[in-house]
């Protein structure tokens, strides 16, 4: 068969459903095979960032590898920013890419770089396919590279004139992905540390999920009575209204949260890479706490803080054996204390003057059903997500550690592909939605029926504060002009609401939930209120003080 084919068969092996693109010239031929393959649907995106992105919530909410393709130098710069995010957020993606025929490399061709170079430090592996014949082999390791130990992006090179070259395809078994269990030694050693502890915690991370360990998890903490702390923008590892459920370390967690981890004297941490942010800049574990850290991937283990117990396992096997301990728990009370804590500072009660942001949150909570899926864009419009927001089930949150401006919308896609029979609802601020407000065309010419929340303040809000912060009243670059993302909506076909209170938001989230098509709600908030505990005024008096 032809290379094209070939790759394309090595997709329908691997059980792929979707591919996300921006056609190119320089892949045309494998354009053309999946024309062929009615088992795979192929998703046109307006923007490359775009595609890799609903590649990432594809493959996030779907828990197989995201497939994005695109054209040589230029769509693979444009993508890269997806590639990025699959990297830290530990997302299985495969990314083809059609590359300058051979004859022409080391011209400076036609939009020639070298792509395998370009990807090397944000995929997990990046490697040009020279050979025909050697793709059922390479393509195949690419699934198994992506999908194994840590996940993460892969990035496959293809010169364009051998994928009409035929040849002998020879396609190997199936992967099996495996799922290392620790051993009988390394259980006793946490079972004799969890033994002389006395405030521990569990620190729940990206593993669980990729893992499919949540019920373990639960099952895990509910045997031992100990309190769980979830990693960045984690939050659906663990039921948040579960009485050990104890909070999120995230950008911006409350003092009482941060006070969890400070007065911990054993952190269990699964399945987490112990990222700058859940660590609050590499702050949070001090003099005379034990690590007990578990993960699959054997380089994380040490690279951020060296473990009095390190163990290379799956989530899943690890909580399992978990379940055996017999040990006494002399902590319920720490963990009913953290608890309590947690709850008075996450209260969702409204009040008279609360800002609106807040408000939107409490509509959600008492108005989408406990299965729906939330995606995030980067801005402190988050923070009132992160604070408020009780996820209560598994697999309901879906949002980029890598801090993404552009992610939410676009991932939201992805989701809802994965998902159909569940509500999809995205959340951006006015500047991250613009990044790549164009994917809502995609969305209304797929039938793809998300809900996007625009939260419009007219200015990049995140780095306002920053500049507030450290150079208070010297604003520059982060006013943004007027845009009516309502109007914005209706030109491409979507439903679009603007307003301006909760009751409003409420009439029109009803109706988007009640309609088949894509809707867009503008949520016009005010600059002031900058973060959840801040305000722009607040700032600038304690700079002067």
């Amino acid at each position: 068969m032809s290379a094209a084919r070939a790759i394309v068969e090595c997709m329908k092996r691997a059980a792929v459903e979707k591919v996300f693109c921006v056609p190119g010239e320089s892949y045309l031929p494998v354009l053309d095979a999946l024309y062929d393959e009615r088992t795979i649907d192929v998703i046109s995106a307006r923007h490359e960032g775009g595609a890799a992105f609903m590649a990432e919530g594809y493959a996030k909410a779907a828990n197989k590898p995201g497939i994005v393709l695109a054209t040589r130098a230029v769509g693979g710069a444009n993508l890269s920013i997806g590639v990025h995010t699959a990297f830290q957020d530990s997302t299985p993606m495969i990314v083809l890419l059609g590359q300058v025929h051979r004859k022409f490399r080391g011209r400076e061709g036609f939009q020639e770089v070298e792509l395998a170079e370009f990807f090397g430090s944000i995929a997990k592996w990046a490697v040009e396919i020279r050979d025909p014949e050697r793709i059922p082999e390479i393509v195949e390791r690419a699934f198994r590279v992506a999908q194994t130990g840590r996940p993460g992006p892969v990035v496959i090179s293809l010169p364009e004139d051998i994928l009409p070259m035929e040849g002998e395809m020879q396609f190997g078994p199936l992967l099996q992905i495996p799922s290392p269990a620790p051993s009988k030694k390394e259980i006793l050693l946490v079972e004799e540390m969890l033994s002389t502890a006395k405030k521990p915690v569990i620190l729940a991370g990206g593993g669980v999920k990729l893992a499919q360990a949540e019920s373990e998890l639960l099952k895990a903490a509910e045997k031992l009575e100990l309190p769980v702390l979830t990693a960045f923008r984690r939050h659906d590892v663990f039921p948040n209204d579960h009485p050990l459920y104890v909070g999120h370390l995230g950008l911006g967690s409350n003092k009482e949260i941060l006070k969890t981890v400070a007065e911990a004297d054993v952190i269990l941490a699964v399945g987490t890479r112990l990222s700058e942010v859940t660590t609050q800049d590499y702050s949070i574990f001090t003099h005379g706490k034990k690590l007990i850290h578990i993960d699959i991937d054997p380089d994380t283990l040490g690279k951020v803080y060296a473990p009095d117990i390190g163990i290379v396992a799956d989530a899943k096997e690890a909580l399992e054996a978990m379940k055996e301990f017999e040990v006494q728990t002399p902590w319920s009370e720490w963990a009913t204390e953290r608890r309590q804590a947690y709850t008075i500072v996450s209260s969702l009660a409204i009040r008279e003057g609360d800002v609106i942001n807040k408000q939107i949150i409490g509509v959600l909570e008492n108005t989408l059903p406990d299965d729906a899926v939330l995606t995030n864009d980067a801005g402190n419009f988050a923070g009132w997500l992160h604070a408020f927001y009780p996820f209560k089930q598994s697999n309901t949150y879906v949002g980029p550690t890598s801090g993404a401006m552009g992610y939410g919308m676009p991932a939201a896609l992805g989701v809802k592909l994965a998902c159909p029979n569940r509500t999809v609802v995205s959340l951006s601020g006015d500047g991250g939605f613009m990044m790549t407000a164009q994917e809502l065309e995609t969305a209304v010419r797929y039938q793809i029926p998300v809900i996007c929340l625009v939260f419009n303040n007219n200015m990049y809000g995140t780095i306002r504060m920053h500049q507030e912060l450290h150079y208070p009243e010297r604003v520059m670059a982060t006013d943004l002009g007027q845009v009516s993302f309502k109007d914005l909506a209706h030109s491409v076909k979507a439903d679009g609401y603007q307003v301006n209170s909760a009751e409003e938001f409420e009439h029109a989230l009803k109706e988007a939930l009640n309609s088949k098509n894509v809707t867009v709600i503008e949520i016009i908030t005010g600059k002031e209120e900058i973060a959840v505990s801040s305000t722009i005024t607040g700032i600038r008096k304690a700079k002067k003080t």
